[in-house]
């Protein structure tokens, strides 16, 4: 989100630039990402915490920063000096509620509050009462205010206000709301509607505004919908609504998704003369869950879902009045309609001083303490006469703050992380090793020897991705981020694909990459969570390593450089593989359908699968958008644990000079040679130390569906000089074992 700067130094007389206050900013956790601008055009790009919705606008992260730097916050209070102006510091606590004359608490029908003034707390700490409006007595309407308000659904929504502002003018906003809405990249549209956005950005709570007259019936009721009801929202798109959602209604239909999307039918045009501003504090799942079944995702959701400010629901209508009343003129009838159909006081929570020096060391005093608490707006009172235990109450914005661990953290962050002492933990016994933590080190080192760099994926998956890469159960997420992903990963393949084209569309293009962790499934009724480790290269990345080699033409076609390249990435893969124990390490072509058919393989320990690894298919490739061909190889961590890591011991070289003899036969393309490898090892000739292929030749003389291969044979005996007459009789053994598998020796 974008903050401006100069607009938080309205609320607190900042001596530090722009520059020193996002970095003190980001040290107590409200992160400044980067800025832009300059002067009084300065915006902050900002990463707020999804539990701090409180500091998701200007008059919050003021409050952060009169914290940091010990001063006062200045109050809320609508624009110049005279028009409409609305005064409150807004740190208001939950008991200031029970001042007001009278709230209404009936759930079914309304009466307006008789308070005119909104109770805040002073920077010492005590509460006092700032007269709202501060308004020409023009401006205000000593007519009944009355709209009755029903709300039917008292859980999902225990608190609605609204005023009644009659006699106004839409035109467009004044140029100071319009040029802070447009730094912040949002549209100017008109004034009323400009208040409500003006208020969001400022204070952090959502409002909106209906056409009064287009509301029938004269009255609002917040219900269920009905299952096939039609809403029309604000953005021309007709819903269809069912039972699960929440709706503000008038006397005949939905006019609003309650904390999502206003409706079409009522919003405001330049038609306009009477409106009713609305806000109220709705339930976060529900709202999330009516948000997420619609495709809608608002700065009103955003708010709402991860929790609004119970006490602002009266300030928030009184600013966007203030800001009417001041550009449209009009006359502000009676006092708010405040329906309340049950309180939403927090708990205190118990703080006790001798757990704060216990989770952050011994440098903090109790004055400290409190200091911070009563800057962030929390109270305190201590519990007997030791002083040593709090009963401390958070304020009505933070609904983060449950537990003494939370505010515990809240001292922390204020003090400065960086001015505690670096203390090691009081430890006793020996340090033990994980299990497998020398074998996944070794994969690590070989890793990142090859030229691999470690990087991490996020752990969430979409539904496609699951069924495409694994065929295990998965675990579906109850809050998921997006239906991109809603899942638990079965695969490493999708997060390492990702990673691969964002490096790609960066024009990274030389990419290697590996990942160690767990994938989740269900397997038997129960989740585990085996470990996995997957390999990620471009083919510019191989190739460019076989040029350094000398081991590539650069003339050879696409094709011969793609399959060299694919032999190239299996190298890495028995490269990751040999540290560990086994006897024969094989290889098939049985891999899955996301991988090329003739550029895949899977690796056996003693016939176990252990990895697959190859080229990416090319509709898996234009599908996720790869900019040029990738390969991956996953690896069953597990399966490799259960081995261990091979003893190596010294074998000291032969005394008897080795011999090399070389076999040209042509084989047709559907005999591999794993087949011939297989072949030869099963004749069980104790002399021979190795058998390669050398070389691959097509065309030419040699007909189609056929290739010729050059095969190498190295023989050596512990024994004793290897004589002519046994290498002649061993070659012809050899040879008749290939001719066996349909091969046809050249001359």
């Amino acid at each position: 989100m974008k903050i401006s700067p100069q607009w938080v130094r309205e609320f607190v007389e900042l001596a530090v630039d722009d520059r020193r206050l996002a970095e003190d900013l980001t040290g107590v956790g409200i992160a400044v990402e980067g800025s832009s601008g300059s002067g009084a055009d300065t915006v902050f790009e900002m990463e707020i915490g999804t539990n701090r919705p409180d500091a998701m606008n200007h008059y919050g992260v003021a409050r952060e920063a009169a914290a940091i730097y010990d001063l006062p916050l200045k109050q809320l209070s609508g624009l110049g000096d005279s028009g409409a102006k609305a005064q409150s510091n807004f740190r208001e606590p939950n008991a200031a509620l029970k001042r007001r004359s009278s709230t209404v608490h009936d759930a079914a029908g309304t009466k307006t509050s008789a308070a005119k003034a909104a109770s805040s707390t002073a920077s010492d700490g005590t509460t006092e009462v700032v007269p709202f409006p501060s308004v020409s007595s023009s401006a205000v309407s000593s007519h009944d205010a009355s709209f009755p308000i029903a709300v039917e659904e008292p859980q999902l929504c225990p608190r609605f206000t609204a005023r009644v502002i009659r006699g106004t003018m839409i035109k467009p906003s004044p140029e100071k709301i319009a040029r802070r809405l447009r730094l912040l990249e949002q549209r100017p549209i008109s004034n009323a509607v400009d208040a409500t956005n003006y208020v969001l950005w400022e204070m952090g709570k959502p409002t909106h505004v209906f056409d009064m007259d287009l509301l029938e019936g004269g009255r609002l009721i917040i219900r269920r919908a009905r299952n096939g009801e039609k809403l029309k929202t604000l953005d021309g798109v007709e819903r269809s609504l069912i039972s699960e959602d929440l709706v503000v209604a008038d006397a005949k239909k939905a006019v609003g998704l309650a904390g999502v999307m206003g409706g079409y039918d009522t919003m405001i045009t330049d038609k306009t003369r009477n409106i009713l501003i609305e806000s109220a504090w709705w339930d976060p799942l529900t709202v999330r869950k009516m948000s997420r079944r619609h495709g809608l995702h608002t700065d009103a959701s955003h708010r709402f879902e991860r929790g609004a400010d119970f006490e602002s629901t009266i300030l928030s209508c009184d600013l966007v009045a203030a800001l009417i009343l001041e550009s449209g003129g009009g006359e502000l009838v009676g006092d708010a309609i405040d329906v309340v159909s049950r309180k939403m006081d927090q708990a205190p929570v118990v703080l006790r001083l001798a757990e704060v020096q216990r989770i952050l060391g011994g440098n903090l005093s109790t004055r400290e303490i409190l200091r911070i608490l009563k800057k962030l707006g929390f109270t305190a009172i201590p519990e007997g006469q030791a002083d040593m235990q709090f009963y401390v109450t958070a304020p009505s914005w933070r609904l983060d703050v449950e537990r003494e661990i939370d505010v515990i953290e809240e001292i922390a962050r204020l003090h400065g992380y960086d001015k505690f002492e670096n203390t090691l933990p009081a430890y006793s016994g020996a340090v033990v090793e994980l299990p497998h933590a020398a074998m996944d080190a070794t994969l690590r080192e070989r890793a990142l020897a090859l030229g691999y760099n470690e990087a991490v994926s996020l752990t969430f998956i979409s539904h496609a991705d699951a069924e495409m890469f694994s065929s295990a159960k998965v675990l579906e997420l109850e809050n998921p981020l997006s239906e991109e992903a809603s899942v638990m990963r079965t695969s490493m393949g999708p997060g390492m694909l990702d990673m691969l084209a964002w490096n790609l569309n960066r024009d990274s293009e030389n990419v290697r990459l590996f990942e160690m962790g767990r994938v989740y499934e269900m397997a038997g009724g129960e989740r585990v969570e085996p470990t996995r480790a997957c390999l990620g290269a471009t083919l510019a990345a191989v190739k460019g390593s076989l040029l350094a080699g000398g081991a590539l033409d650069v003339s050879t076609g696409k094709h011969a450089v793609v399959a060299e390249a694919f032999r190239s990435f299996k190298g890495d893969v028995e490269n990751l593989l040999a540290p560990f124990a086994y006897v024969e390490l094989t290889f098939d072509r049985e891999t899955s359908e996301y991988f090329h058919s003739g550029r895949s393989a899977r690796a056996l320990m003693d016939g176990a699968v252990v990895a697959q690894f190859g080229q990416i298919a090319e509709d898996v490739k234009s599908q996720r958008k790869l900019r040029q061909d990738v390969f991956l190889a996953e690896i069953d961590l597990e399966r490799l644990h259960t081995r261990g890591l091979r003893t190596v011991r010294f074998k000291a070289p032969g005394k008897y000079p080795a011999v090399e003899r070389d076999f040209s036969f042509v084989f047709a393309d559907v005999v591999e040679f794993e087949a011939m490898r297989r072949a030869v090892t099963g004749l069980g000739m104790g002399a021979l130390r190795s058998f390669t292929p050398v070389e691959i030749f097509r065309g030419g003389s040699i007909g189609a569906g056929k290739y010729s291969i050059l095969l190498r044979a190295r023989l050596q005996s512990d024994e004793g000089t290897l004589r002519d007459e046994q290498i002649a009789v061993w070659s012809g053994e050899l040879v008749r074992a290939l001719q066996g598998l349909g091969g046809v020796q050249r001359a």
